[in-house]
């Protein structure tokens, strides 16, 4: 690991200021990012400690949530309210990781976390996630974990995540703060496609620190749901998360999204078309399903994902509706 310092600001606007120094990078958790230190995969030479900042709140009032960045996904997992009123949000978070990294793991250090890519953490491969142009090996060799959605001839790394892609069914705003000011960035913004600029992962500015997550309604009718290799402390191979409004044996509204098949949490708008003003039966969920993996473009050993994909949206709809 590279030698680092550590700073401690008193207050946002100090860590705001410290981190926009070169070669800077916060820390909360630290629970992806002391590995990738270890793996010199990242490379910072001042770690600003977000610990001492009073934002770990989880503020439910009314109809809305908001999350601070700080706020432990153990804790927000537990919420009476997230359980109640955003099932899908609590069902994402007790499906990542292990129970203590759940306890240590933030808010915004989950959105933030990095590709588990084997290219792009073993330094001792070309990336073009860590080094620009210099190749992607993953295109042309062992991806079986890897993106079908949203890749390019530069990546094909999957978002590993499970909190954001419930986040993107419950329509969540990032806010965001830096020596400009305040911004709100809605969740399907906040990552980005691969592209030509891979190394680039997410709209975060220079300093910019997450400073809330921001869900407008509740989702009580919402499910998550997380296909892997194996029961717990694993990554998804697909994922499906589904909020529906249903009135009088009509869906009213559709928001579904799938992870562990896109190079960031990806919305599946084709499915939400052939969802909405329709009857909730099993012919209906069936061709909105066969719907999931439009526009894939799956590797030589991922292409299981397409069919899995499919089943994993249906039976998450047949669970919501039911």
């Amino acid at each position: 690991m590279q030698a680092f310092t550590l700073t401690r600001p008193a207050d946002t606007k100090s860590a705001i200021a410290a981190a926009s120094r070169p070669d800077s990078a916060y820390i909360a958790g630290g629970t992806d990012l002391l590995q990738l230190t270890k793996d010199h995969v990242e490379t910072p030479r001042q770690l600003v400690d977000l610990e001492p900042l009073a934002l770990s709140r989880i503020h439910a009032t009314g109809a809305r949530l908001r999350l601070e960045p700080l706020a432990r996904m153990s804790d927000v997992a537990a919420h009476p309210a997230v359980l109640r009123d955003w099932p899908v949000l609590s069902q994402a978070l007790l499906a990542s990781a292990s129970p203590q990294i759940r306890n240590m793991g933030t808010m915004g250090g989950n959105l933030l976390q990095r590709t588990r890519c084997g290219y792009f953490r073993d330094t001792g491969f070309a990336c073009n996630k860590r080094v620009p142009g210099s190749g992607c090996p993953a295109i042309n060799g062992e991806n079986r974990m890897h993106a079908i959605l949203g890749v390019s001839d530069r990546c094909i790394a999957t978002y590993p995540g499970d909190m954001a892609v419930a986040l993107n069914v419950l329509d969540a705003d990032i806010e965001l703060t830096g020596q400009p000011g305040v911004r709100k960035v809605p969740i399907g913004d906040f990552h980005r496609e691969p592209g030509d600029t891979p190394h680039i992962e997410t709209v975060l500015q220079p300093g910019e620190l997450i400073t809330g997550i921001d869900i407008p309604s509740p989702a009580r009718r919402s499910h998550y749901l997380k296909v892997r290799d194996r029961a717990s402390f694993e990554f998804a191979l697909v994922s499906a998360a589904v909020a529906l409004d249903i009135e009088d044996g009509t869906i009213r509204a559709a928001r579904v999204a799938a992870g562990g098949v896109g190079t960031k949490p990806w919305r599946l708008a084709q499915v939400e078309a052939a969802l909405t003003g329709k009857s909730p039966d099993a012919a209906t969920l069936k061709a909105a399903a066969d719907q999931a993996a439009a526009g894939a473009k799956p590797a030589k050993s991922n292409g299981f994902k397409i069919v899995l994909l499919k089943r994993t949206v249906l039976r998450a709809l047949q669970t919501v509706s039911a």
